[in-house]
């Protein structure tokens, strides 16, 4: 058997990427979000995990010497906003705790970096003085890096879902890292992805709804802590779920009983609404795994998290890079197999 590898975790939230990364072999030594109500989550589904409950800013990785010198640091950290973009007054926090992710590699040395953000990060000239920081850091360091853009649809995730990565590897191991290759031949639609759960109470025409939801779902947003409630997103994204038969303006607390009549009306308001529960199949949570608090903060955690395929699929790939033989290679620049990729090197 192969010996996991270590990692920390930050910025946890619900515990998507760290699943994923460890069902690709990697094992936590510790997590960290601010949130009390993600850090009871991760405890709920992996007790003997180290779950610290601290603002990233405030972490000293001195006061946890086992974060020091491990494998893989990972971050799925809060959508990044250019200020050349938006002019938001929370997008500074999103910022510093990107900067911090960054300055942290200075102090722990992990073998590898992950962290996964916004497509925009990846390829929006908006974002271009963020990327040179970011890499004149991590040169400067002894890091090679590539930053690419993925789509969880392509792994199986019921979600039309791109996500911009950075991976960043210690300049001897980074000849054997290659973006993950995608793990499904077809996208699956919404209407497969939820057809159990919509029979789950005896609604009779949870098959038919289910031939019409026959698309992958627009992406879940788990949207601001500070306004709103729980909605699946914005007016194009409803429109995309109305088309699915689908009222995207809330939550429903339970899935449609026996007797409840579709009224296959094209006025959302009388549409059906999807659970949190099944927002989780959407992300592809496992089924038993628990996000706790009430709808709306659950909703926000999973919305917000990253689909543990996806990370299982990165952890794969950076897995496959740390237990490759390590050498030293020429200053060369990388170029990833698949074109549809981005690398900025």
């Amino acid at each position: 058997m192969v010996d996991p590898l270590s990692f920390v975790d930050v910025c946890s939230g619900a515990g998507g990427l760290a699943s994923g990364l460890e069902s690709a072999g990697f094992s936590p030594v510790l997590l960290l979000d601010n949130k009390r109500q993600a850090c009871e989550t991760l405890l709920a589904n992996r007790p003997y995990w180290n779950v610290v409950c601290e603002d990233l800013v405030d972490f000293l990785p001195d006061e946890h010497p086992q974060t020091l010198d491990v494998d893989l640091l990972s971050a799925g950290l809060p959508r990044v906003k250019a200020s050349a973009a938006v002019a938001r007054a929370d997008s500074d926090q999103e910022l510093r705790l990107l900067t911090a992710t960054i300055y942290l590699v200075h102090s722990i040395q992990p073998r590898a970096l992950l962290l996964e953000n916004l497509p925009a990060l990846v390829e929006s000239p908006a974002y271009a003085d963020i990327r040179d920081f970011v890499q004149k850091e991590l040169t400067h360091l002894g890091y090679r890096f590539c930053w690419f853009v993925l789509n969880a649809a392509d792994f199986g995730v019921p979600q039309e879902r791109r996500q911009g990565v950075l991976v960043a590897l210690k300049e001897q191991w980074f000849h054997a890292f290659s973006p993950p290759e995608p793990t499904v031949d077809e996208h699956v639609p919404v209407g497969r992805a939820l057809r159990r759960s919509m029979r789950a109470r005896g609604w009779r025409d949870a098959d038919a709804w289910a031939s019409r939801a026959s698309t992958v779902a627009p992406t879940l947003v788990g949207g601001s802590d500070n306004r709103g409630g729980a909605d699946l997103g914005p007016s194009g994204t409803k429109r995309a779920w109305a088309r699915m038969g689908v009222n995207a303006g809330a939550l429903a607390d339970e899935v449609p009983g026996p007797d409840y009549v579709w009224p296959r009306s094209d006025d959302p308001a009388q549409m059906l609404k999807i659970t949190v529960d099944q927002a989780a199949l959407l992300q592809s949570f496992p089924p038993e795994w628990r996000v706790t608090g009430r709808k709306t903060v659950r909703y926000r955690q999973i919305g917000h998290a990253t689909p543990p395929p996806v990370g299982r699929a990165l952890g794969a790939a950076i897995a496959t890079a740390l237990r490759s033989p390590g050498r030293v290679q020429e200053d060369v620049p990388y170029t990833p197999r698949n074109a549809g990729y981005t690398s900025r090197p």
